[in-house]
């Protein structure tokens, strides 16, 4: 095994930091309404890749500007979580039957997206693919950079909302103690409806960035899943900056791995950091 160069692994590292940040922005979304809804969502990749192909579609067919994208995804997507949360809540939902039922969500998303848009791979092809920047010997791409400060800003607006605004407060209660926070006149019902579209409308915003960098298919829905799953049991559920800081790490540890290694051991890096921390913290997930 032949070391990298530093010049390598630095770039390597803002890679992994690039990376890291959008398995922070998508579990961002899924880790609150773990955490607080009690509901393992697994349609909310489906949604994420949802926004990337409308993102894809808006520029592609309908000639729009990319980022234009993020003005009208995050609204249409907030009312497709609001109607599934309150198709959820007509029934008793557990979390594991979440699971299952979220997961069923996520085969049919797929399924649409193949019927419109084929299993072809798509790419967003615009000015923004091309640009990019130098810091010294350092190459840094705008799209990748966009990611990192949507994901940052969203992060920090969340854990600021969470904590600060009479809403946060309340999903907070909802979810220590559902009986008690009702008791204090917190609607549960409301607040989840609210939650549950604010999460989509995040995954509506992970699914512009995701077009703008990477390359779309369907078949690539559930290879994201386990990583960002483990970023969010890292980072802690219902957390607002714990997915973002877990994703990085493990972003930049993938990275750091496929340069000093081979970009097949990179998937090992993730779920060995799960099962150390599980080890550790065996009631982390609970």
């Amino acid at each position: 095994m032949m070391l990298p160069s530093l010049n390598l692994l630095l770039q390597s590292i803002l890679s992994g930091i690039f990376i890291g940040a959008l398995y922070g922005l998508i579990g961002l979304g899924l880790g609150l309404t773990w955490g607080l809804l009690r509901q393992i969502n697994l349609s909310h990749f489906g949604l994420v890749f949802l926004g990337g192909y409308l993102s894809y579609q808006m520029s592609t067919a309908w000639h729009l500007d990319p980022l234009l994208a993020l003005v009208i995804v995050p609204p249409v997507f907030f009312v497709i979580g609001v109607a599934m949360q309150w198709v959820l809540s007509r029934f008793a939902i557990t979390p594991f039957n979440s699971l299952l039922v979220t997961f069923g969500i996520t085969v049919m998303i797929e399924s649409a997206i193949q019927g419109i848009w084929t299993a072809d791979y798509r790419r967003l092809e615009s000015h923004y693919s091309d640009l990019k920047f130098t810091i010294g010997k350092l190459y840094v791409p705008v799209p990748e950079l966009l990611t990192l400060t949507l994901a940052v800003g969203l992060s920090f607006a969340v854990w600021a909302g969470m904590r600060y605004t009479d809403l946060g407060k309340a999903l907070r209660a909802m979810a220590e103690d559902g009986p008690i926070a009702a008791a204090f006149g917190i609607d549960a019902r409301t607040m989840s409806l609210v939650l549950a579209g604010g999460c989509a409308a995040l995954a509506g915003v992970a699914g512009v960035c995701l077009a703008l960098t990477f390359t779309l298919t369907p078949s690539q829905i559930f290879a994201w899943v386990g990583v960002v799953f483990a970023a969010v049991m890292l980072g802690g559920l219902g957390s607002a900056l714990g997915p973002l800081v877990a994703g990085v790490i493990i972003g930049v540890s993938e990275a750091i791995t496929m340069a000093v290694a081979s970009p097949s051991w990179a998937p090992i890096v993730s779920f060995s950091l799960l099962i150390a921390m599980l080890l550790v913290r065996p009631g982390v997930a609970r």
